[in-house]
């Protein structure tokens, strides 16, 4: 049987992010990895982050588009059906908000996957610096994304204060109280994590850190759902072609992020090419001769924002939000 991991999180949570340094903890134990990337949508972009960890010990797959839901649902239990071919020991799964945990154990629980696969693990990521302002669907997808966590990792921990840490969780049972679910997480802030929360600087976790994440198993939990589907909740605008520089992106990222005629923005992700004459001075212009890094990406929430060179990209931005204004967001990109 292979264990497969399910690793949750809301909008610019650091799902990519975590998944690159747990990969790496499961190769170095000596497993052999698929990893399953789920874009409901045509643009690949979380996938092509996570590029360079393609090798002999890992392999990455991808399902993107789909006419509906149902749709992109079957390409996912087809995809699983492949990969169970394929030796792996361990299969991480990152649903990207499409699947609540109920029917993605649903699937599992289905011939021929049932008796290919056994869930291993759901790892709920959260921003310590979350977001308090949330609509009611918003809250929704937060409380079905931890509900049945083994454990929630909390992002970006360094640079939140212990109150801040302390009001997301408040936040996160908040949210589980909303759908009725019975679920409850603590932390403790002098320096002794809980059973189910983790708050540390990522750099700094140890293997016996990742130890314990790799082994904190899932809940069953029970939580009511609203009558909205959850994936109607947000909505992604692409943008390809845009052309700007370092320095322009960012300014636009800032009022995007924060200007409401845009809508309730909550993430913006892409790639794009930087020409060596229209660089701003931070350092990408000394790279100008190799073409390989004349491609930046950035990744962008309301907490955080960062842009950095890459070695491979394609011309696409993507923001992603509840109620978007178009025509708003494309005089920031100077579309």
């Amino acid at each position: 049987m292979v264990k497969i991991d399910l690793i949750t999180g809301f909008l610019g949570s650091g799902k990519t992010t975590f998944i690159r340094k747990y990969a790496q903890y499961l190769m170095d134990a000596g497993n052999n990895i698929g990893i399953l990337e789920n874009d409901y949508g045509a643009v690949n972009v979380d996938m092509m982050l996570l590029q360079d960890l393609m090798g002999e010990n890992c392999e990455l797959e991808m399902i993107s588009g789909g006419c509906d839901k149902d749709c992109h649902r079957r390409r996912f239990k087809t995809k699983l059906i492949a990969m169970g071919m394929c030796g792996y020991d361990r299969v991480i799964v990152e649903p990207s908000g499409i699947f609540d945990v109920d029917e993605f154990f649903d699937i599992l629980h289905e011939e021929p996957l049932n008796r290919w696969y056994q869930i291993g693990n759901v790892i709920a990521i959260v921003d310590s610096k979350l977001e308090r302002d949330l609509s009611e669907e918003a809250d929704f997808i937060l409380a079905s994304e931890v509900a049945d966590a083994g454990c929630i990792v909390m992002s970006k921990s360094q640079d939140a204060s212990p109150e801040e840490i302390q009001g997301t969780i408040e936040h996160v049972n908040q949210a589980l109280e909303k759908v009725h679910c019975s679920r409850r997480f603590h932390c403790e802030m002098n320096g002794v994590d809980t059973a189910n929360v983790i708050h540390k600087n990522w750099d700094e976790m140890s293997k016996e850190d990742f130890d314990r994440i790799a082994s904190c198993g899932y809940v069953m939990a029970s939580y009511r759902k609203p009558e909205f589907e959850a994936e109607d909740a947000f909505t992604s605008l692409y943008f390809m072609n845009v052309k700007m520089t370092e320095k322009e992106l960012r300014e636009a990222a800032e009022k995007i992020l924060s200007d409401p005629e845009c809508g309730r923005v909550f993430r913006m992700k892409g790639f794009m090419r930087v020409d060596s004459d229209s660089e701003d001075g931070s350092g990408l212009s000394a790279w100008a001769e190799c073409d390989r890094r004349q491609w930046i990406e950035l990744n962008a929430a309301k907490n955080e924002i960062t842009i950095r060179p890459l070695h491979v990209g394609q011309e696409v931005l993507i923001v992603i939000g509840e109620e978007l204004h178009e025509e708003k967001i494309k005089s920031y990109l100077k579309i």
